[in-house]
């Protein structure tokens, strides 16, 4: 699924003619995300939108545009594999907040991406944190079916919702319980009922538009994931609901599982690990706010690791909306409690990518991927580092947000004379 960096493709490169739009990122220990490694003095070669050339001592294209990293890092955009960016703007206000449906009569049917705002500005303060893609999640509603997720950079333009339709959520956590009647037995009847309806779909609603639990919409949008055509994700946190849903995919084999949450699958590290099932954490997440996830440990990340699980970092203790940008604080977390620096970053990075299919496409610098880069002025994962430049497919982006334009207004205080309310 990786396209590793060769001394071929490297060496290719070097003789090709510059276009207009050829960057060339330099100066920088880049951290590749494949077995290139990590290069000392590397460079990033980025045509037309792609990568074409990894490496150290290249040869730069005539013309190219040359971004100097100063000695900094040079890294992938970062992935984030859960947010509602774009979906709420103001989470006290309900006329902002686009995620559920709590009264509507469709459920699965529904899709995340009709309520997208690619303008909203807690898009721009991901961006300017190195987020250049991001998946959007819907809540919950009156059915432990979320509805389907979508994915999008972080441009802050029209068209920068690249894929929708991607996966579907399913809440199989506590509240998820409350949702289906107030049990999780009922939760888990529901689902394999709802299966059952999409998989039959459209034979017994040929004569009627109701199946044992969706209706006609709800059965049609759900078959995708009910097939394996699509991913679900499963939000669950107690490692007896984990085991019970390793279980469940042995009876169900065509079913593309992964988990959300997850704060105690460290428990049953190994036994998800030869399910292959990947893991949504957020390893700041240790606080026992409900039975549900009183081993949860700032330790589990590392632990998921070392048993060889696929897991991808969330923001999920702070927020999925305006504290986003905190994902490489989050990552930094897990690192200071026993996880490989280089496994936290691939949760952020490549591994996300991975679980929704794109694993080929972002979250690794090397010839055939996007141009999706950041240049940081140091360790990514140290709190006091930033971005000084991020990429989204060779496009520099603003780094500019609504916060930075009133940070400069209010840096010095003026004279009356000044403002514009007394013109």
């Amino acid at each position: 699924m990786k396209r590793l960096l060769t001394a071929i493709a490297v060496a290719a490169i070097t003789s090709l003619p510059a276009l207009a739009q050829t960057v060339a990122v330099t100066n920088g220990r880049v951290v590749t995300n494949t077995d290139g490694g990590v290069l000392n003095n590397g460079t990033v070669i980025i045509r037309d939108g792609d990568i074409v050339a990894v490496g150290t001592g290249l040869d730069l294209p005539q013309g190219a545009e040359v971004i100097d990293a100063n000695g900094g890092w040079i890294t992938p955009g970062l992935f984030h594999p859960a947010t509602q960016l774009g979906l709420i703007e103001v989470g006290a206000e309900p006329s902002t907040r686009d995620t559920a449906a709590d009264e509507s009569v469709f459920n699965a049917t529904l899709r995340v991406s009709d309520g997208f705002n690619y303008e909203g500005s807690h898009i721009d303060e991901s961006r300017i944190d190195g987020i250049t893609r991001f998946a959007l999640y819907p809540s919950t509603g009156s059915s432990i079916l979320a509805g389907r997720g979508a994915l999008a950079d972080s441009s802050g333009e029209a068209g920068s919702l690249f894929a929708d339709d991607q996966f579907m959520l399913v809440d199989l956590s506590r509240s998820g319980a409350r949702t289906a009647g107030g049990s999780k037995p009922a939760a888990w009847a529901y689902l394999r009922a709802a299966l059952n309806d999409a998989r039959t779909y459209p034979g017994r609603y040929m004569s009627s538009q109701t199946g044992i639990v969706l209706n006609r919409a709800d059965a049609q949008a759900f078959e995708a994931a009910a097939r394996g055509e699509m991913p679900i994700i499963f939000a669950m946190d107690d490692n007896a609901d984990i085991l019970r849903l390793i279980a469940f995919k042995e009876e169900n084999p065509g079913l593309r599982v992964v988990i959300m949450g997850g704060a105690e699958a460290h428990t049953v590290a190994q036994e998800l690990a030869n399910a292959d099932i990947p893991v949504i954490l957020d390893p700041m997440r240790n606080l026992p706010d409900s039975f549900d996830v009183l081993s949860s440990s700032m330790e589990a990340a590392g632990l998921l690791f070392d048993a060889g699980v696929d897991v991808a970092f969330s923001t999920a203790a702070s927020d999925s909306y305006f504290n986003t940008r905190l994902l490489t604080q989050h990552a930094a977390i897990s690192v200071a409690h026993g996880a490989d620096w280089a496994d936290a970053f691939r949760a952020i990075t490549l591994t996300p990518a991975e679980i929704y299919g794109y694993g080929d496409r972002f979250g690794a610098l090397a010839p055939g991927y996007a141009g999706d880069l950041v240049v940081w002025d140091g360790d990514p994962l140290e709190v006091m580092s930033a971005p000084t430049h991020v990429f989204i497919e060779g496009e520099a982006q603003s780094m500019e947000t609504r916060q930075t334009r009133l940070a400069q207004r209010y840096a010095e205080i003026r004279s009356d004379a000044e403002y514009a309310y007394h013109h």
